[in-house]
């Protein structure tokens, strides 16, 4: 998995990855992708948002996002924690990109017009483990929700 993660990268973005194989791409991706099947129904509006959220942030193409998401979803798989996504993106992220990041995961978990209890439960342990004030997170959610 890693020489899949760090050919992706050197061929579609450049960007080595980390020491651990992970890049903020990936991390990021990660936890949106995390979003999306915590609930254990992916919806195609979840996966369209969690596409448009990393074309987006990231500007790539269509098909380095897919790929992007691909690696993404093969890394959760095998993720025993969160840890490993969160510690890369407090390292490279300024506060209000941290803050971007749990909205566009917020835009996520409400593309399926539903919030359940796993949504919420991760959110809250992704913005603590983010040191996303209480302010700020519902700040963020209250954007997601309106957009």
């Amino acid at each position: 998995m890693l020489s899949a993660i760090r050919d992706f990268f050197d061929r579609n973005i450049g960007g080595a990855p980390a020491q651990d194989g992970h890049t903020i791409e990936l991390a990021t991706a990660a936890l949106l992708v995390e979003v999306m099947r915590i609930d254990a129904e992916t919806s195609d509006a979840e996966r369209a948002t969690v596409q448009r959220a990393i074309r987006e942030k990231f500007g790539l193409s269509e098909a380095e996002t897919s790929a992007l998401v691909a690696l993404a979803e093969e890394e959760m798989r095998q993720a025993t924690d969160y840890y490993q996504f969160t510690s890369l993106i407090n390292q490279r992220f300024t506060q209000a990109q941290k803050e971007r990041v749990l909205e566009l995961m917020w835009r996520v978990a409400y593309a399926d017009a539903a919030i359940d209890a796993h949504e919420q439960h991760l959110m809250r342990k992704i913005a603590a483990l983010l040191y996303v004030p209480d302010s700020a997170y519902i700040a963020a959610k209250l954007r997601a929700r309106d957009a």
